[in-house]
């Protein structure tokens, strides 16, 4: 049955994954994996941190089933019980006041570019208005010129070495030429600068800059956490220059680092920020989620979507939040989270092989000093062992959140046995 999918993917499937790992899921249960063969593997990949609930679990599945079976799909022309539900317990358990859904990461990533920009858009003629011409983010002389003349406030500073999505706008966000390459001319006004350094960060910033846009944890250059120094900076810049700061947690958010949103560890709230990924526990949706002046830039028309926030999806992310929330896996996550890291550096000092573990909650990436990533990945595989791999040093652990001290326990034993 694989050589007949794998024939029908190469005749058919635009080539964008080049040659994938040869194994092909039919069913899934907790955190094991249930192959065409009937292969059992335990996942500590969790579909690229998207399965935060395992599979086949009893409440999702249950409420999905229910869901299915009653309305799949409406449209945001009408009210939609779960989309205002799910946008209650996100603003309700989070900084922000506003939600607006999507379908994925990319297209929150890019809803929130867009909404930093339109709030600039409108305050044109409030900041170059004559009673505030000495105001630095007016350029002299333009207080005097027709509003449509006016030029915009359009630059977002992000980082080297970030992942912002695949659209136009989120990969001239990305600080990762290898991505951006093959698209140029890239959209405009997008500059990067190293993490962690303060001085680069603050020259960045200009009287054009709308926001700093950062990942509290870079997932796609090796699982980077950020300094906490360096976060807290970036929101003092953004409050003494009157700009936004932009979190983007499509990854860390939905309990990921051990807290429901990343921002939660460093001390740091946005003014924005984004999620997709473990919202829905598989299901496609992303959450746009601002404080109330930011959120106000958008007006009837000027964003919008067909899927996001449907009542499939949002029944999905209520499902999710209730169980991370009230029943359990946030704390899973916060206990087993340290367990995970504490064996890790055990692991690593009595291994020769290891240069490094990062990474906060269950989001770790083990770093080895030679290119063996991959050599280690196929072994896993062999032993039935998901992971990811970023470049050829690096492994990737993004496990469900509800996987226990004994999962981690065999998993370190496993990868113990094939470096030791």
């Amino acid at each position: 049955m694989l050589n007949e999918i794998i024939t029908l993917d190469k005749q058919y499937y635009m080539n964008t994954f080049g040659e994938r790992t040869p194994l092909c899921f039919t069913r899934g249960d907790g955190i094991s994996l249930y192959t065409t063969d009937g292969e059992k593997f335990t996942d500590f990949f969790a579909g690229i941190a998207v399965n935060c609930l395992g599979y086949n679990h009893p409440a999702l599945t249950s409420a999905l089933q229910e869901q299915v079976a009653n309305l799949l799909h409406t449209s945001s022309v009408y009210y939609v019980e779960n989309q205002a539900k799910l946008a209650q317990m996100l603003a309700e358990n989070s900084c922000a006041d506003k939600i607006f859904f999507a379908s994925t990461g990319a297209e929150a990533n890019e809803g929130a570019i867009k909404l930093v920009r339109k709030y600039f858009y409108n305050r044109r003629g409030e900041l170059c208005s004559p009673a505030n011409e000495n105001n630095p983010q007016c350029t002299a002389g333009e207080h005097s010129s027709p509003l449509q003349n006016r030029p915009q406030k359009l630059e977002i500073v992000t980082l080297n070495n970030s992942f912002h999505g695949r659209t136009l706008a989120t990969l001239a966000a990305t600080g990762q030429p290898k991505y951006q390459q093959p698209y140029a001319p890239l959209l405009e006004k997008f500059v990067h600068v190293e993490a962690n350094d303060c001085a680069a960060l603050a020259a960045a910033v200009n009287e054009n800059t709308t926001a700093i846009m950062l990942e509290l944890v870079q997932g796609e250059s090796g699982v980077r956490p950020l300094e906490q120094e360096f976060v807290k900076f970036a929101r003092k810049l953004c409050d003494e220059r009157g700009i936004f700061l932009i979190f983007d947690e499509i990854q860390t958010g939905i309990g990921r680092c051990g807290t429901l949103f990343a921002y939660e560890r460093f001390g740091v709230e946005p003014d924005v920020f984004t999620l997709a990924k473990g919202l829905g526990g598989g299901v496609p949706v992303a959450a746009i989620c601002a404080k109330a002046e930011l959120a106000s830039a958008f007006s009837p028309g000027d964003h919008g979507t067909t899927f996001g926030g449907n009542p499939l999806s949002t029944r999905a992310g209520i499902t999710v939040l209730d169980q991370l929330i009230n029943n359990g896996v946030l704390k899973n996550v916060a206990e087993i989270g340290e367990y995970l890291g504490e064996k890790l550096t055990e692991l690593a000092a009595n291994c020769g092989k290891i240069a490094e573990i990062r990474g906060l909650g269950l989001m770790r990436a083990v770093e080895f000093k030679e290119e063996i990533a991959r050599d280690v990945l196929a072994k896993l595989i062999e032993k039935r062992y998901l992971i990811g791999v970023i470049g050829t040093k690096v492994l990737r652990l993004t496990p469900p959140l509800i996987v226990t001290k004994e999962d981690v326990d065999k998993f370190i034993a496993t990868l113990k046995e094939i470096l030791i």
